[in-house]
């Protein structure tokens, strides 16, 4: 678990949160609490304590750059001790984050330079019998449709996970 202070860029994919229930539904254990359906943009980002005004811009910034957009979710992914449905629309803007912020490893570098957009289903299903039954779940849930609409800065707190702020996608006065 993260320190309190690490914080985060996601899009929260609220339509995607069935995905989240029904490996829930197989293992309270696989999903991570009260962290809502989200694509990660940078994980970890800059921390808390060292997040400056500029940093939140460029933020804002980005996220004017790219339009609100509707997905198809359509593809699980999986990997020992975890399971993914993969979001190759955001990939752009994860990429855009990783350029902004060259110094920041994505997941500290444990998937590579370059992480794949998607949204974690279940962790921890080190167990087979458990992630193929996570597998099976979704194939009667996909493909889901939904729509990226804006991005999120939060924070870890000792309550769990809090937004910072919102940055819509396209608005370019960051509204």
């Amino acid at each position: 678990m993260p320190d309190p202070g690490t914080t985060a860029v996601v899009i929260v994919l609220p339509d995607a949160a069935p995905l989240l229930d029904a490996a829930w539904r197989i293992d309270p254990a696989l999903v991570r609490p009260g962290v809502p359906a989200h694509v990660s943009l940078l994980y970890p980002f800059v921390p808390e304590a060292s997040l400056t005004g500029q940093d939140e811009m460029n933020v804002r910034s980005l996220a004017a750059r790219f339009p609100a957009a509707d997905l198809l979710l359509e593809d699980v992914v999986t990997a020992p001790g975890f399971v993914a449905v993969s979001v190759p629309e955001l990939q752009p803007i994860v990429d855009a984050f990783h350029a902004q912020w060259p110094g920041l490893r994505p997941y500290a570098g444990r998937f590579g330079a370059r992480p794949a957009a998607h949204v974690t289903v279940a962790t921890g299903a080190d167990d087979p019998d458990a992630a193929a039954r996570v597998r099976a779940a979704l194939g009667n849930l996909l493909p889901l449709r939904t729509r990226a609409a804006a991005l999120q800065l939060v924070v870890l707190t000792e309550e769990g996970w809090r937004p910072r702020f919102t940055a819509p996608l396209g608005d370019p006065d960051g509204r």
